[in-house]
């Protein structure tokens, strides 16, 4: 099996890393294609990655293509790429909200699989949701989600509205915790840390009640209960969040990425 991964950004060489350690694929099997030539030299010092240019050199080698371009790229790749496609290739896009029908009808193959991943996969930390149009056969499914697997999990959803949505949580959710970190770190530069202390105390407190959180069967509602106290510090907080209606902010900021996903997958050049 080869997998060809179109575009060498942040994740597709993430994916492109992971896919090169799957048990499913031997040594050279992973093509990376991308039209940066800064970013070909760096791929060809890579050994385990046959870097190319273009897509006629490529495309047609490829069980599987992997589409890891901006959204707006979408419709001149798929121009590009049609012509030179088979029916039994697998195309996986993790494009924000471009569809199955629309890929299938740009792109000429019938074999499409959404997914949609997010940036823990840099570090094999990663959630990827994903869904496939009804060609896919259930073996081809399994090797696809072992390959996504080699970022961390992946999860099957039943149909596209999970993948926009899911864009709204795991997809951009890292940056709403980046936001949430930042502004805590700000807080306490403010109180008179250093740089570096705040980073420290910040980055250490997530941490702990990440894995307080996942070695436990408890809700969030539940160990906020058992930090706060009655009239205490972390009450003094937690009522400042609610009297601001920062729950409110955070669910509406969540459906507005979960809007814009919506939004992309209908706008006719993907701008």
């Amino acid at each position: 099996m080869k997998v060809l991964v179109v575009g060498a950004g942040n994740m597709g060489l993430t994916y492109a890393e992971g896919m090169s350690k799957s048990k499913l694929l031997k040594k050279k099997n992973i093509m990376v294609l991308d039209s940066s030539e800064e970013k070909l030299k760096e791929l060809n010092e890579i050994a385990h990655f046959d870097a190319f240019k273009t897509l006629e050199e490529c495309v047609q080698q490829a069980d599987i293509i992997f589409i890891a371009v901006k959204p707006y790229h979408a419709t001149k790749l798929f121009e590009t790429i049609k012509p030179m496609v088979n029916s039994e290739q697998i195309l996986i896009s993790i494009m924000a909200g471009i569809t199955i029908e629309t890929m299938k009808e740009q792109s000429g193959l019938s074999k499409i699989v959404r997914a949609m991943p997010n940036l823990p996969a840099k570090i094999g930390k990663g959630l990827t949701s994903y869904t496939s149009s009804s060609e896919v056969s259930r073996i081809e499914l399994l090797t696809v989600e072992s390959l996504l697997d080699t970022t961390g999990k992946s999860i099957r959803v039943s149909d596209e509205n999970f993948i926009d949505a899911s864009t709204g949580i795991s997809g951009s959710g890292p940056a709403y915790v980046f936001y949430f970190m930042q502004s805590m770190m700000e807080a306490a530069l403010q109180m008179g840390f250093s740089k570096k202390v705040s980073t420290v105390l910040v980055s250490e407190t997530f941490t702990g009640a990440i894995e307080l959180f996942n070695q436990n069967n408890l809700s969030p509602n539940s160990w906020m209960d058992r930090v706060a106290s009655k009239g205490g510090t972390t009450q003094a907080a937690l009522d400042s969040m609610d009297d601001n209606n920062v729950s409110e902010l955070i669910k509406e900021a969540a459906f507005a990425a979960f809007d814009r996903a919506v939004e992309l997958g209908k706008e006719e050049h993907y701008a």
